[in-house]
């Protein structure tokens, strides 16, 4: 069984992958950040599991369908795998912001299906990593730690969001995997 505190859920857009206003509407315009391709294999040869929670309302919106989704995530897994890592889960929410879904983050229902899916009892203790408030909000609604990126949105979120004290900080993804498999 896997521990709480041995679960890392990561945002995509942002903190694994360059992040666009005008969404990431197909597998060309997917760009990883190389150094997070290695860092997520860092954290999984490290016995860290390692889940994905990202909203994907670019479905709704008619920009993008859920096969070229497929194919994003394929070719993530595919770079991680080829690192000696492992992807335990994708959760993606493809429902609009007026949907009223439960799975679109700040709310947790992708960190709840990510507990589901890996059949923990619990996720309290774990690790959501994020570029954007949301994401914080939507781990520290089950109990996870928040850790902030700088790439993405988050210098911009740093900047404009106050009470964020019990957030982690970290310049990119390779900086809190590098941190954590220290600890």
């Amino acid at each position: 069984m896997i521990s709480a505190n041995q679960l890392v859920i990561l945002d995509r857009d942002g903190v694994i992958n360059h992040d666009s206003d005008a969404y990431i509407k197909s597998l060309e315009e997917w760009i990883p950040y190389p150094s997070a391709i290695d860092a997520i294999a860092q954290l999984a040869q490290a016995g860290y599991t390692v889940a994905i929670a990202t909203n994907q309302s670019g479905i709704a919106r008619g920009y993008y369908d859920e096969a070229t989704l497929h194919l994003m995530h394929e070719r993530l897994t595919t770079l991680v795998e080829a690192k000696g890592g492992h992807i335990a889960h994708i959760a993606y929410c493809p429902h609009g912001p007026d949907e009223q879904c439960a799975c679109r983050k700040p709310l947790p229902g992708l960190l709840l299906q990510i507990q589901q899916r890996l059949g923990m009892e619990s996720i309290i203790g774990s690790w959501m990593v994020g570029d954007s408030l949301r994401d914080l909000q939507a781990g520290e609604a089950v109990g996870c730690q928040p850790v902030l990126v700088r790439t993405g949105k988050g210098e911009k979120t740093l900047a404009n969001h106050k009470g964020l004290e019990n957030t982690l900080v970290y310049s990119d993804l390779a900086a809190f995997a590098d941190w954590l498999c220290k600890q």
